[in-house]
C-alpha cells in the first residue's frame, strides 16, 4: 500500500471514529441530546444527510473519474559494505544501513533525475521526473524499495529501470573521492528488477467513494445536530413545556386537503383533524373545572399560523355538540372568517358598532353546523381604537351573556395590539403556534404580551404538524377515511341571516 492510500484510509479510520463520538460530545457539551434524541434528530433529518452523502460521493466521482491514471512500477536496492577494509562487521551492517536512509533521499534528487530524463530523453523537468519517484528503506536493512509512477505502466517500468541503473552508478560516484583509484566502500545492488502492473494505483476509485461516503455521514450527521441545537422552532411538547406551564390542548395534523375542504362540516367523522378537534373540544372541559370558560381568544404569535382556520373550527365542534355557540371575527385588519364559512362578510360587528344595524341582524348562522357567526364587517381605518372603545367591551359582555361559548378569532399578538385588548375581555387565550415553523422566542413574546395585560393563557394548539412528528404531542391514532363527499369537493355550508 502507498503513503498516499495509507494516509486515505488512515483519515477514513478516523473520520469513522469521529462519527461514533457524535452522541458522547453532544451530551458532553451540555446540549442536553441524549442517545433516543439522537436517533430522532437522524430520523426527522435523514434526507439532509442523505443529500451530504450524495453530494460528497458526487464531488469524489467527478474528481477521481477526471484524474488522469497512474501507474506503478517497483524495484528494490541492497547496499552492501565492503568488510575486507573494515574490521567489524556489526559496525559496517550499522554504517550500511545509515547510509541506506541518505540514499534513500538521494533517490529523488533532481541530479539523478537529469540523468534519467537525458537517458531517455523525456520531455518533462527533473523537478517533475522527481515528484514521480519515491523511495523508502525497508525496516532494519540497509533495502532501498524505489517505486515510479506514470501514466503509462511500460513507461513507468523503463523510468524505474534506467532509475536504479543510474542510481547504483550515482552511488559508485558518491563514494570514491574525485580522482581516487580506491573502489567504493559503498555497493549498490538490484535485487528486484523494476516490476510492470497493469492495474492503475491511482486514482483508487473504491477508497475515494468509501472516504468521500465517510465524510458525507460525518458532515450531514454534524449538520442534522447542528440544525437541531440552533433550531429555535416548536417541535415538540417539551419545547411548549420550555416556555409556559400551560398545557398543549390539541395537535392537528398537516392536511394537504385544507384548502378543498376547511371546514369540518367538509369532513368524515373519522378524519383526522375531526377527532383532533373534537380532542380540543374536550380538553376545554377540563381547564378550570370550578370556573368554566365561556369567552375564549383565539390568537398566534405571528400571521400565518392557521389561527382562523383553529378558531373557526373549534367553534364548529363546540356547535356540533349543541352548545349555542357564537364565534366573532375580531380580525379587522385581515378578516377571513366569514369567507371560510361561505357567509357575507360585509355586515359584522363594525357596522354593528356605528349602528349601521342591529346586532341581531349582523349575527350570521352557519347551517351545517348551527354556528353563530358576527363577521367583521367593513374594514375600519383605525382597527386597534374601535377595539378598545367602550361601546365594543360593552357589546362583547353581552353576547358572552347571551351564548354558551363565545370564541373571538383576534389578529396575532406581536405585529398589533388588538390582540392583547381583547385578551382582556375573554376567561383566557389560547395561543396557535405552526410545527417547526413558530419560534420559541415568538411564542414567549406573545406570552409576554398577554402576562403584561393580566390575560390569562389556557394553553396551545400546534397546528399543521408533520404526521412523523405528530407522537411528540401525544397525538393518538385515528382512522383516516375518506369524507362522505370530498371527491366532489363539499362546498361550505351556506349562511343565512340571524332573524
Amino acid at each position: 500500500m502507498t503513503n498516499d492510500r495509507a494516509e486515505r484510509w488512515e483519515q477514513g479510520r478516523v473520520l469513522g471514529s469521529a462519527v461514533g463520538r457524535v452522541g458522547t460530545q453532544v451530551t458532553s457539551k451540555g446540549w442536553d441530546l441524549d442517545f433516543k434524541q439522537f436517533l430522532t434528530v437522524l430520523r426527522r433529518r435523514w434526507m439532509s444527510i442523505v443529500t451530504i452523502i450524495l453530494l460528497a460521493l458526487g464531488v469524489s466521482a467527478a474528481i477521481t473519474f477526471t484524474r488522469t491514471p497512474m501507474y506503478e512500477s517497483k524495484t528494490q536496492i541492497f547496499l552492501t559494505v565492503d568488510v575486507r577494509d573494515t574490521t567489524d562487521a556489526y559496525a559496517a551492517l550499522l554504517f550500511a544501513s545509515n547510509r541506506a536512509a541518505s540514499y534513500a533521499t538521494v533517490v529523488k534528487s533532481t541530479e539523478l533525475a537529469e540523468r534519467v530524463i537525458d537517458q531517455l530523453d523525456l520531455d518533462m523537468t527533473p523537478e517533475a521526473l522527481a515528484s514521480r519517484i519515491d523511495a523508502k528503506v525497508v525496516e532494519s536493512t540497509s533495502l532501498i524499495q524505489i517505486t515510479v509512477r506514470d501514466e503509462n505502466p511500460r513507461d513507468a517500468q523503463t523510468i524505474a529501470d534506467v532509475t536504479t541503473e543510474e542510481f547504483t552508478t550515482y552511488v559508485a560516484g558518491l563514494e570514491t573521492p574525485g580522482g581516487s583509484t580506491d573502489e567504493s566502500q559503498i555497493r549498490a545492488q538490484i535485487t528486484d528488477k523494476a516490476s510492470y502492473n497493469a492495474n492503475q494505483v491511482s486514482p483508487d476509485v473504491v477508497l475515494n467513494l468509501v472516504v468521500a461516503g465517510l465524510i458525507g455521514v460525518l458532515l450531514g450527521i454534524g449538520l442534522a445536530v447542528a440544525r437541531e441545537i440552533l433550531d429555535r422552532t416548536i417541535r415538540t411538547a417539551d419545547h411548549v413545556a420550555e416556555l409556559t406551564e400551560s398545557p398543549v390542548l390539541a395537535s392537528i395534523g398537516f392536511d394537504g386537503d385544507i384548502r378543498a375542504a376547511p371546514l369540518l362540516t367538509d369532513l368524515g367523522g373519522f378524519a383526522a383533524r375531526t377527532e383532533a378537534f373534537r380532542l380540543l373540544r374536550t380538553n376545554l372541559q377540563f381547564i378550570d373545572l370550578d370556573h368554566q370558560p365561556r369567552c375564549l381568544v383565539i390568537s398566534s404569535a405571528v400571521p400565518g399560523e392557521g389561527k382562523t382556520m383553529t378558531s373557526t373550527n373549534l367553534a364548529v365542534a363546540l356547535a356540533q355538540t349543541g352548545r349555542n355557540t357564537l364565534i366573532i371575527d375580531a380580525d379587522l385588519r385581515r378578516p377571513r372568517v366569514a369567507s371560510t364559512l361561505g357567509l357575507d362578510p360585509a355586515i359584522g360587528l363594525t357596522t354593528a358598532l356605528v349602528g349601521k344595524t342591529e346586532i341581531h341582524d349582523a349575527i350570521q348562522v352557519h347551517e351545517a353546523s348551527g354556528l353563530h357567526v358576527l363577521a367583521s364587517g367593513a374594514k375600519p381605518p383605525n382597527p386597534t381604537e374601535i377595539l378598545q372603545s367602550k361601546i365594543t367591551h360593552d357589546l362583547i359582555r353581552r353576547l358572552r351573556s347571551s351564548y354558551d361559548m363565545v370564541i373571538i378569532d383576534a389578529p396575532p399578538l406581536l405585529p398589533v395590539a388588538d390582540a392583547s385588548v381583547l385578551a382582556k375581555l375573554a376567561d383566557g387565550v389560547i395561543i396557535v403556534v405552526r410545527h417547526a415553523k413558530t419560534t420559541k422566542d415568538q411564542v414567549n413574546e406573545a406570552i409576554n404580551r398577554l402576562n403584561q395585560v393580566g390575560a390569562r393563557l389556557y394553553g396551545v394548539v400546534v397546528n399543521m404538524v408533520a404526521k412523523r412528528a405528530i407522537g411528540s404531542y401525544y397525538y393518538y391514532y385515528y382512522e383516516e377515511t375518506s369524507p362522505a363527499g370530498r371527491s366532489d369537493k363539499a362546498k361550505a355550508g351556506s349562511g343565512r341571516r340571524r332573524a
